[in-house]
This record gives structure tokens, C-alpha cells and sequence, in this order.
């Protein structure tokens, strides 16, 4: 019997563990810290997700800010609201909502916050920062990846992982991550020759292409680790997973897996960051 990778069990678990830590940095800091987040323009898309962080923040009583720019919105403008928020001692973590609207240089915004304050592991010295496995802000979904395989105890060191997808937010850290692990890790992507041939050696294989079932469930050897970071209309994911579960060691399900770990991840950072400046 293949193991279910449920995201929403444990996302739920940590929240309740979560609310009790706020309390604390509450009581330490004499104020409710808070989560900033800057969505630029208004995809519906990303105003949904800004609207579920919200909601988390509030679940475990901790505040929220959310600051709608409008389409037309400069790089300049966009950086200077960020330097607001890294003065703010209030805000504990910033959220720059991707994707933002062209004309905004999105890598220099992200690499303009503060890194006690980047929650989401976007600065690029975050990254460096992680990739060398030092302490870090992590992207928050390749972080909610990691933390559901150890909570199901799934084994990670010498494994082969397989990513598909080598986006700076979700394909690039998530292999870092497993490197960190011990795992031995290929990188995939649109270039890549032989993609099939390649899948099927792995004994974890993460979908972050953003394509809905590219990866094909014949491609998936009997008993590997199949976690789906992609989420499509039709509540698909990247990867054929209701093809190949029943063949799997462990799966994440489309949706509540590797979803519901994403806003959990960030949650939890900011959480960590107010604690730090709380000396807790």
C-alpha cells in the first residue's frame, strides 16, 4: 500500500503548534508580529493566494498586511515599499507575490528585501545561503516539500531524485535541498534529451515543470517517491500521479500534497523570524 504524502494533515498540525508559539512572541514583544505582502497588479490567480495567506496568518493569530500596487506600479516604486517594510519593526516576514507585471525587475525587487524579513527564500543570497547548507530563508514550497517527506519518514540519503523544473523559486532550491539531504540529484528541464529514459531511474521524482501531466505515469519506475509540485486548472498536477500511485512507495495527492506545505512554509518562517527578534 503506497503512502499518501498529506499535505493538509500536516500543515493543519503545524498551524495548531504555531498558535501557541505567536502567543509567546506576543507576550515577549508586546505587539502581534506581521506578514507583508505586496501584490502588484491584480491576477486573480495571485489575489487568491494572497487572500489564503491571510486567512493562515489569522488561523494562528498572527497579523497581516497586504499592500495592493497597481498594474502600472515602477521598479523604483515597488523598492521603495520594500524598504518601508525592512524598516518596519512590526512586519517579521515580506511576501512579494509572484508574478509581478512586466516592467518590474522581479529578481532585484526579491533581492531587495531584507534577509531576516524573506520568508519566502527569494533573495539570492538566500539561496546561496541554503544551497551551502547554511542557515536560510527557504522557498516556501521546495521548504513544505522536505518537511513532508521526514514527517513521513521517507528515506532520502543515496536516494536518485529526479526534478523536473529548474525555476529559481521551486526546481533550483528544491535540488539543492535534496543535495543537502544526501540524495544524489539530476536537474531536468525543456532541454533535457531522453526525459523518459531519465524519470525512470529515480527513486524520487519531483514535478515542477508546470505542465499538467507531462510527466507520464509509464515514465515511473515500481516503488519510487512521486511528489507533484505542479497545481493546473482541472485540479491536475505535472505529473501523472492517479496512473502510477498504486505502483509508488509514497505520493503526494493533486490537490492537497505539496499545496497546502507552500502557505504552511511561509507561515512558519515568519514565525521563526519574529521569534529571533523576540530572543525566544
Amino acid at each position: 500500500m503506497a503512502i499518501e504524502l498529506n499535505g493538509k494533515v500536516l500543515a493543519s498540525k503545524t498551524e495548531e503548534e504555531l498558535r501557541a508559539r505567536v502567543d509567546k512572541i506576543r507576550e515577549k514583544l508586546g505587539y502581534t508580529p506581521v506578514l507583508a505582502t505586496i501584490l502588484v497588479g491584480d491576477n486573480p490567480a495571485s489575489v487568491t493566494y494572497v487572500n489564503m495567506k491571510g486567512r493562515a496568518c489569522e488561523r494562528i493569530g498572527m497579523g497581516s498586511r497586504a499592500i495592493n500596487l497597481p498594474t502600472e506600479t515602477t521598479t523604483e516604486e515597488l523598492l521603495a515599499v520594500i524598504d518601508e517594510l525592512n524598516a518596519d519593526e512590526t512586519v517579521a516576514g515580506i511576501l512579494l507575490q509572484h508574478p509581478v507585471p512586466k516592467g518590474i525587475d522581479e529578481r532585484l525587487a526579491f533581492d531587495r528585501i531584507a534577509l531576516d524579513k524573506d520568508v519566502d527564500g527569494v533573495n539570492s543570497l538566500s539561496f546561496g545561503l541554503m544551497s551551502m547548507g547554511k542557515d536560510a530563508f527557504v522557498s516556501a514550497t521546495p521548504y513544505g516539500i522536505i518537511r513532508l517527506l521526514k514527517e513521513y519518514n521517507i528515506p532520502l540519503a543515496g536516494k536518485n531524485a529526479v526534478v523536473v523544473g529548474r525555476s529559481a523559486i521551486l526546481g533550483k532550491p528544491v535540488s539543492m535541498l535534496l543535495l543537502n539531504e544526501n540524495c544524489t540529484v539530476t536537474i531536468c528541464h525543456s532541454k533535457t534529451e531522453n526525459l523518459p529514459e531519465i524519470v525512470k531511474k529515480a527513486d524520487i521524482v519531483v514535478g515542477a515543470v508546470g505542465k499538467p501531466k507531462f510527466i507520464e505515469a509509464d515514465w515511473l519506475k515500481d516503488g519510487v517517491v512521486i511528489v507533484d509540485a505542479g497545481y493546473n486548472p482541472g485540479n491536475v498536477g505535472d505529473i501523472d500521479v492517479e496512473g502510477a500511485k498504486d505502483r509508488s512507495f509514497a505520493y503526494t495527492p493533486v490537490p492537497g500534497g505539496v499545496g497546502p506545505m507552500t502557505i504552511n512554509s511561509l507561515i512558519l518562517q515568519t514565525v521563526v523570524s519574529a521569534e529571533r527578534k523576540a530572543g525566544l
